[in-house]
């Protein structure tokens, strides 16, 4: 009983640690001292910008623009409209990809002392996705970056020139920041970036990105920081990722920077519910006052940091942050193998030797927490309900508190019986059974699943080697720390900025280890500091586990987070030998099974949280047939009378270029259209395609081919790798534009073939189509939803 209640109070603390490191600053009033940030004074510019979806293109895009330059205007940075038609290109497996628009970026300029020095760029994109207010993504970065300028006003004149650079279209491909750096004169000046972002309305500010060499960047971020949740961790896996934003385009243009998002309620990002109403204040005070703070260090420094070796840095505890060059995370781990050694002699001068067998019984139920805990939420994941995608993934973010506790009841089981097993011996059948029944599982929710298999599969070897035997607590809890100084020393060799993950909570673990003798010294106050060093460690370990819990769909990596825990849970979580803890883990493994069944059974669908729809009106212009779509990833019974199926059958269709994905489709009448504005002006030898969207239509998508071979391509008068593979589509999407884009290009060949298939979506229900239902509050039209989609074919010879 007396370890079951302190390994709740252990609990207990690393939850409040948890809640309180994610709760943020509290939002400062409008008449806070004019030198500091107000979110309250942000909320006034987020509250005119997010009136309304203002995508890229649109009159209510236009009038954001319009409220930036009167208010850049307002503070005398002499602000500036720059048109640019950008667009990028990659190419994959053969075929071109090209995103391009019309853009609109605002650029102000407050003047620092010395207008010779490397100017600081504030940056955030001002553009919405169709149909969300983009309260959070972005208009929190656009008013944070002009509450930042008000305060830089306020201090004085900085050393030197700050530029506000409010881009448009990053919706759309990044392309008014590709504008900015690739052909705006003042980009050539820019020596430092701070760029804003959020995924979601709520979530502490997270300083994700960097750039190269970032060791001085980093110490003026932790020198100056007012309490950030960020760590090193966080920018070595976002550089291993696909993501992109505005930074991306400076970082690769080698300007040094700090990129800042705050994460969380991920259900509003991109949603019709990013409003100012969901937007958490306490979000937007963290990111104000945090890229505030940076944004003096370098704007009223003569100097901006320089290049050196990447640097290991995180939060400790209450705001503090400590960093250190990668090479000191060697004496951490000799530090930590120092205490382990010095905790198994203690433990012998106890009369508890450390055994060799216990050690290596210790080792394996360490990889069996690790890999049994991946399975176990690999298959809550799949029991879930909730497919995967960005649409799918609405079913758990409308519940995400609920999901979340339910990974951590399963995963805290696991450890709990681990620990149990390994105290009790012969307990081989029963933790075997518990990861080969979550593999089942997975095939049985999520069809064919061979990871999930196989991950089974190997927690029960494991199971059968480790738990045969009972093994004592301290053998047990030494082979479990020597197992991390292992992992440490692996990361420390290959990803060395990364290491600190396992080498902290194993030097923390093993301070308590040696304090307590391996669990064997029971004297009241040192039970407490041991209670004291646990509740902190697994408290650090919630801030990492949460932070990638809304960061990723990836519930597996908690299973890491899960064997640090087992770290600082292990001499509560391993009764003495014949000890009750079974019991206590399979209530907790149940308790995760009854709240994920709770989840499949009750809906979490409502106003708050509505379902998306995604409803168009496609007509194909070239076989002379409509349909009314639905590109959800599953009906509602909204969806179904929407679609207004005459006899009940609602069939499967594709529709490229516009939808990549096969959708729910019935017929509809066709209606008399107006097509795409396409022409091959094949005149002086040189060929020139012309496409211009039909008239309202906002987005116009293109996949084009030519036979044979051709030279000097170029879009817009500006080179591009089109039809790089002879006979291979290249795919155009084009946004915003009234203009036509022309696509011009010199046939090797005298005589040739030019194809296209042409897509254009104009957000509108159709002229003479019979209108929608009434939605329901639980109901929302997601994105370009309630749009008309012409589409067709075309072909031009020379």
């Amino acid at each position: 009983m007396e370890r079951t209640i302190a390994l709740a109070a252990c609990l207990a603390m690393a939850l409040a640690l948890g809640w309180l490191g994610e709760r943020g600053p509290a939002p400062r009033p409008a008449d806070a001292a004019a030198e500091t940030f107000s979110a309250v004074r942000a909320f006034e510019d987020i509250a005119v910008m997010a009136k309304a979806p203002h995508p890229l293109g649109t009159p209510a895009n236009f009038a954001v623009r319009d409220h930036l330059v009167a208010r850049m205007a307002a503070m005398d940075l002499s602000p500036r409209v720059v048109v640019a038609r950008p667009f990028v290109a990659r190419t994959y497996s053969g075929q071109t990809y090209v995103t391009g628009g019309r853009v609109e970026n605002v650029i102000g300029v407050l003047p620092g002392r010395d207008p010779e020095a490397p100017a600081l760029g504030l940056m955030a994109h001002y553009d919405s996705v169709p149909r969300s207010p983009g309260a959070a993504d972005d208009a929190a970065g656009v008013a944070a970056a002009l509450e930042i300028v008000r305060a830089f006003r306020a201090r004085g004149q900085p050393e030197r020139d700050v530029v506000l650079i409010m881009t448009d279209g990053e919706e759309a491909g990044l392309l008014g920041a590709r504008a900015f750096f690739q052909n705006d004169p003042l980009a050539g000046r820019i020596g430092f970036v701070i760029n804003m972002e959020a995924r979601g309305s709520a979530g502490r500010a997270n300083m994700f990105e960097t750039g190269p060499d970032n060791g001085p960047v980093i110490d003026l971020f932790v020198r100056t920081s007012p309490g950030s949740p960020s760590n090193a961790l966080a920018v070595f896996a976002y550089e291993q990722m696909p993501n992109d934003t505005d930074f991306s385009i400076a970082r690769d243009q080698g300007i040094p920077g700090l990129n800042y998002a705050f994460v969380g309620r991920q259900f509003d990002y991109h949603s019709p519910t990013s409003t100012v109403e969901t937007l958490s204040a306490r979000s937007v005070q963290d990111l104000g006052d945090q890229t505030l703070a940076a944004a003096v260090a370098i704007a009223y420094s003569d100097t901006l940091p320089g290049r050196g070796p990447n640097r290991v840095y995180s939060t400790t505890f209450a705001g503090h942050m400590l960093a250190y060059p990668a090479m000191v995370g060697w004496g951490v781990i000799a530090a930590a193998a120092l205490l382990l050694i010095l905790a198994g002699f203690q433990a012998r001068k106890s009369g508890a030797p450390v055994r060799w067998l216990d050690a290596g019984q210790g080792i394996l139920a360490g990889l069996y927490i690790l890999v049994a805990v991946a399975v176990m939420l690999r298959f809550a994941r799949r029991a879930s309900g909730a497919g995967f995608g960005f649409l799918e993934q609405h079913l758990l973010l409308a519940q995400a508190a609920r999901f979340e506790a339910v990974l951590v009841l399963l995963a805290l089981g696991v450890v709990l019986l681990g620990a149990a097993a390994l105290a009790k011996g012969g307990m081989r059948l029963t933790t075997a059974l518990a990861p080969l029944a979550a593999a089942v599982g997975c095939q049985i929710f999520g069809g064919w699943d061979l990871a999930g298999l196989a991950l089974g599969l190997v927690a029960a070897v494991i199971a059968l080697a480790a738990f045969g035997r009972p093994a004592e607590r301290s053998g047990a809890w030494v082979g479990l720390l020597a197992s991390g100084l292992i992992a440490a020393v692996a990361l420390q060799v290959l990803a060395p900025t990364t290491a600190f993950l396992v080498a902290w909570p194993v030097l923390l673990a093993s301070g308590g280890a040696a304090l307590s003798r391996l669990g064997e010294r029971r004297p009241l106050g040192l039970r407490l500091v041991l209670i004291l060093l646990c509740g902190a460690g697994l408290g650090w370990l919630a801030g990492l586990a949460h932070a990638v819990f809304v960061s990723l769909d990836l519930v597996e990596l908690l299973a890491l987070t899960a064997w640090l825990a087992a770290f600082f849970l292990w001499p509560f979580a391993h009764p003495k030998i014949g000890g009750a803890g079974r019991v206590t883990a399979l209530l907790v493994l149940g308790a995760g099974l009854a709240l994920l069944g709770l989840m499949r059974a009750d809906p979490p669908w409502s106003e708050r949280y509505p379902r998306a729809t995604l409803i168009y009106y496609l007509a194909d212009q070239t076989a002379g047939e409509a349909y009314r779509i639905e590109a959800a990833p599953r009906l509602t019974d909204w969806s179904r009378q929407a679609l207004n199926a005459p006899d009940g059958h609602i069939a499967r269709l594709e529709a490229p270029p516009i939808l990549s994905r096969q959708v729910w489709a019935t017929p509809a009448p066709m209606l008399a259209l107006p097509e795409p504005a396409l022409e091959l002006d094949a005149g002086g030898g040189r060929q020139v395609f012309s496409a211009a969207a039909p008239p309202a239509a906002r987005i116009l998508a293109l996949e084009i081919r030519v036979t044979g071979e051709v030279a000097d391509v170029r879009l817009n008068g500006q080179p591009a790798p089109l039809f790089a593979t002879p006979d291979a589509w290249s795919r155009l999407w084009w946004t915003g534009d009234a203009r036509p884009l022309e696509v011009s290009f010199t046939p090797i060949a005298q005589a040739g073939r030019l194809e296209v298939r042409y897509g254009a979506i104009t957000e509108r229900w159709p002229v003479g189509a019979a209108p929608l239902p009434p939605r329901p509050d639980e109901i929302m039209a997601f994105d370009t939803s309630d749009s008309l989609i012409v589409k067709g074919e075309k072909a031009f010879s020379w």
